[in-house]
């Protein structure tokens, strides 16, 4: 079972685009006016493919850019890198075959580099992080119990990304850059049509938002990966039978999954979001896809169980201020425009869950693997996040603290009712168990030195809201919380 779960993630780990398919999109029409047609021969990494191609229509329309229908061949050797005319070539025609998938019009270029996924890695693992975000978000991967004490949780989000990423596109800088594995830069159009699609998303819609917390990013960000990966898999569908496409061999970039809870977590939007973008198909078509990057989802609760779209929204949590004076506030709104504190929801919750079938600390897991991956839809939808205790989260708030270079953390979260809040707090406290916490007299936990997640903690149910806090130990839990 643990080397069939292994091979859904190598399934999936070539799927993980940057930043920011179910059939043709309103496009689907192919151009017609012309009254005569020409052949080419196109040369893909080493086959033969004759197609029928068509003139310049006398206006830009759907299906058509810089010179290029969506149905040209291209006369270009891939086996060797494309060069910048072939290059030029390649990205048009793509952007000519996304419009026709997807049904929307590009209203500029989109510049498309490539960068060596060593240069890559060494470009994120150069970041520049202040003091305040690194102990913050430190805190917040431990109190998932995804990253330990002894580990740099911003690190082994690089390393995740940097070992599965293909490529990414930049609103910032408005470009596509393409992570190839080879000295060549070989790009293929399955990665390539991916990302033309968040440029095109930028140009009809702004991809610029409010979000800001991580619950928050899963929601918008599952509506525009959903978005990209419907109208890949169309474009994708293609090939072959009605387009020659040019191909690439994609490794996954790296020699195996880093971290299968951390990468869990970030494929979210890419998982659950394909289906919530079929809900909305299926509600309005394109038409309803397109309408809700006015009101995307609040979170991922919504994307998780997309009836409750768009009438959902997280509920309010205040924290009050720990009894004792000793203990300081991390703020990482310091080091730059963000929140000084964290929104972790059921995305986040199931993560910590899937963990512990791939941790290698004990045998024990909280979630059975089969509850994990469904082998039937690997393509569209290959993982669960609707697991014991993630279902009618309501919303949340984590506050990190520290005290003469000690952290603590009080995390509470409120559901939809009382049960729910009753199985979020059973789950949760299985993962303690899980991670070697044992029961104190007082009803708390304590989790000894040998596991990576040395601490006490403390889990409180009060109706729909649990509160969870952590400490180095058990008396400074009372110091933190008045639980």
């Amino acid at each position: 079972m643990r080397r069939e779960l292994a091979a859904v993630c190598c399934a999936v780990v070539l799927l993980l685009a940057g930043c920011q398919g179910l059939g043709a999109g309103t496009g689907g029409e192919t151009p017609t006016g012309t009254e005569y047609t020409n052949t080419t021969t196109v040369v893909l990494d080493g086959e033969n493919l004759t197609e029928t191609t068509r003139p310049d229509p006398e206006r830009d329309r759907l299906g058509w850019e810089n010179g290029y229908w969506h149905n040209d061949s291209l006369d270009v050797n891939n086996t060797d890198g494309l060069n910048e005319s072939e290059l030029s070539a390649v990205v048009n025609r793509s952007m000519a075959r996304v419009e026709y998938v997807r049904g929307l019009e590009f209203e500029g270029d989109v510049p498309v580099r490539t960068v060596s996924r060593a240069a890559y890695r060494n470009r994120s693992a150069n970041a520049s992080h202040g003091d305040a975000l690194r102990t913050f978000d430190n805190a917040k991967f431990e109190a998932l119990f995804l990253v330990g004490e002894d580990t740099d949780s911003i690190e082994s989000q690089e390393r995740t990304l940097g070992d599965s990423v293909q490529g990414y596109y930049s609103p910032t800088h408005d470009e596509i850059v393409i992570v190839t594995d080879s000295e060549a830069p070989r790009i293929g159009e399955k990665t390539l049509s991916h990302e033309l699609v968040h440029a095109l998303q930028d140009q009809q819609f702004n991809l610029s938002s409010n979000a800001s917390t991580r619950d928050a990013l899963q929601g918008r960000n599952a509506l525009i990966e959903g978005d990209a990966r419907t109208t890949e898999t169309a474009y994708m569908d293609r090939c072959g039978s009605n387009w020659s496409c040019v191909t690439v061999d994609q490794s996954g970039g790296g020699s195996g999954l880093a971290h299968l809870g951390v990468f869990y977590m970030l494929y979210f939007p890419y998982s659950d979001g394909t289906s919530f973008v079929a809900d909305l198909r299926e509600r309005g078509g394109w038409e309803a896809v397109d309408a809700a990057y006015d009101d995307v989802p609040d979170g991922a609760r919504e994307v998780i169980t997309p009836a409750d779209y768009p009438g959902w929204e997280p509920r309010n949590v205040t924290i009050p201020a720990p009894p004792s004076g000793d203990w300081e506030r991390v703020r990482p709104s310091t080091d730059r425009d963000r929140p000084d504190y964290a929104t972790v929801g059921p995305s986040a919750i199931a993560a910590s869950l899937a963990y512990t079938t791939d941790d290698g600390y004990n045998d024990s897991s909280v979630v059975s693997r089969s509850q994990l991956a469904d082998y039937r839809t690997v393509d569209t939808d290959p993982y669960n996040y609707d697991l014991p205790g993630t279902s009618g989260w309501d919303g949340g708030r984590m506050q990190v603290y520290t005290n003469d270079g000690e952290t603590g953390y009080i995390w509470r979260t409120t559901w939809s009712d009382n049960a729910s809040a009753e199985r979020f707090a059973a789950a949760w406290e299985r993962v303690i168990q899980h991670w070697g916490g044992e029961r104190t007299a007082e009803r708390n936990w304590l989790i000894g030195e040998g596991s990576p997640f040395a601490d006490a903690v403390a889990v409180r149910v009060d109706g729909d809201t649990v509160t969870v806090v952590n400490a180095p130990t058990e008396a400074e839990l009372s110091e933190l919380h008045d639980a």
